[in-house]
């Protein structure tokens, strides 16, 4: 049976599952064939509880894996991958090629996102976190929006492409991680083991970037993220020989790491920049106010302007300045009549792209001094910023303002670590490009009662359609 016949037949289904669904909701609007098919694959998807220690990441691979093959890609370009988590769990990923006619002379495009999630406790939630509710212009779910939205999204793109004979000029992969949330162990074996799956020249990412909607749901900004800080924890311990509570000695252990930790509080690590964080805050300056447009302008053209770097260090924005370092968790002594024998304080730290964080070891222990112990904890690397693409600029801008005219598109570097960073660090450049746009109050990623307006989730669709066809469609 053709692949147009498939998708036909598959869509029927998906309409009469729909119709009860839908119910007078919004998405009862969105009634073309690929609107229907991705709204069904979400509420499968959002059924999976695919956190760490439930098993479910394997199951939610093979169901995707049968949705491209059902839609009309052969079985040799389909691979679900076994792997293990850093805790020893079976957990997968997934890799799918769509195979282009090679007329591009160009390397693959790879596209990226996350099967597994960060778990939901059903007892917390008003809703069920594990079944797609819909209200008040609202998915609800464990998912919706970390990243069952973009896993859905590339999937039914790719789905539609297929069913419309689409032949691309150059392949086009989605590589789907089973542990971005715990270890990413999925993530790197995905691009250093099976790099003959997953070689690309460059990376589109669905779990990072994306549009910003005002209070009052009014389009503002679009982000491209090209880049993403380093996420390093360190052990800083203080250790002492002890002795009775009631001879008190001047070398306490909490004292000693008390003042080690007031030490990191006062210290502000370089200022530092690259072309990405320079385009940001010039970008953002024209749409800031007072001050803080004053100095997002004065850091673009002059980033060792030292008012402009003090102002910005004083607000949400001080980690696009700069490495910063805070402490997280804290323990110590082992009896209340007893002088401390350890002290020990965990510093989790955000590192400047392309800064190893073994020099933030040494910068640490420079601060704090000889008798305090500074551990990096486990393997973390360092990850370049991603030189912007004049081609990948122009698709994200087509597919935006296809949507939303005039809306300022601004490459941006994020404090927080997603799949790309691995990516990055494996030399592969990758851009953070989710069709996503939502307002601030109504990001709950890793959160209570998580949401995606439905707007957006269908929107999403012809976002990643047109950004496809501009990079890999014939001109």
């Amino acid at each position: 049976m053709g692949s147009l016949k498939i998708f036909v037949v598959i869509a029927i289904g998906f309409m009469s599952n729909f119709s009860a669904f839908a119910n007078e909701s919004q998405s009862s609007f969105y009634t073309k064939i690929h609107e229907l098919q991705a709204l069904e694959i979400y509420r499968n998807l959002i059924a999976y509880r695919t956190a760490a220690g439930h098993g479910q990441v394997p199951l939610m691979a093979q169901y995707l894996a049968d949705q491209f093959i059902n839609g009309g890609f052969d079985e040799k370009d389909v691979n679900v991958l076994p792997f293990k988590s850093n805790k020893g769990e079976d957990i997968a990923g997934l890799v799918v090629r769509y195979r282009g006619d090679g007329s591009s002379n160009k390397k693959p495009i790879l596209l990226i996102g996350h099967m597994d999630i960060v778990d939901a406790l059903p007892d917390d939630w008003e809703k069920d976190p594990y079944k797609l509710i819909e209200e008040d212009g609202y998915f609800f779910g464990r998912g919706t929006l970390d990243n069952k939205m973009g896993i859905t999204s590339l999937t039914t793109t790719f789905l539609r492409l297929k069913a419309e004979n689409f032949t691309p000029t150059r392949d086009i992969i989605i590589a789907f991680s089973g542990d971005e949330e715990s270890g990413m162990v999925s993530t790197e074996l995905l691009v250093t083991q099976h790099r003959d799956l997953t070689d690309a020249e460059f990376a589109l990412n669905s779990d990072d970037g994306g549009g910003r909607l005002n209070s009052k749901h009014v389009p503002a900004s679009y982000w491209i993220s090209a880049a993403e800080k380093t996420y390093a924890s360190f052990d800083l311990t203080v250790r002492n020989p002890g002795g009775h509570s009631s001879t008190p000695r001047s070398d306490n252990a909490i004292y000693e790491l008390a003042d080690a930790l007031k030490k990191v509080q006062k210290y502000r690590f370089p200022v530092r920049y690259n072309e990405i964080t320079l385009n940001f805050f010039a970008a953002s300056a024209m749409s800031a106010s007072g001050d803080l447009g004053e100095a997002f302008m004065t850091f673009s053209k002059d980033p060792n302007n030292q008012k402009a770097s003090d102002y910005l260090y004083q607000t949400p924005y001080a980690g696009i300045t700069r490495t910063t370092c805070v402490a997280t968790m804290l323990s110590a002594g082992h009896a209340e009549n007893a002088l401390p024998q350890s002290a020990k304080a965990t510093i989790n730290c955000r590192i400047f792209p392309g800064i190893e964080p073994s020099s933030i070891k040494s910068e640490l222990q420079s601060i704090v001094g000889e008798k305090v112990e500074v551990e990096l904890l486990g393997n973390p690397k360092a990850s370049p910023a991603s030189k912007l693409r004049d081609d990948v600029t122009q698709a994200i801008t087509k597919a935006v303002h296809s949507r939303h005219p005039k809306v300022p598109i601004i490459p941006a570097m994020v404090p927080w670590g997603t799949d790309g960073k691995m990516l990055r660090a494996n030399g592969i450049p990758t851009y953070g490009v989710s069709g996503m746009f939502i307002r601030d109050e109504d990001a709950f990623p890793h959160g209570l009662n998580e949401r995606m307006p439905v707007k957006s989730f269908f929107s999403a669709l012809q976002h990643w359609y047109i950004i496809l066809h501009e990079l890999a469609g014939k001109k």
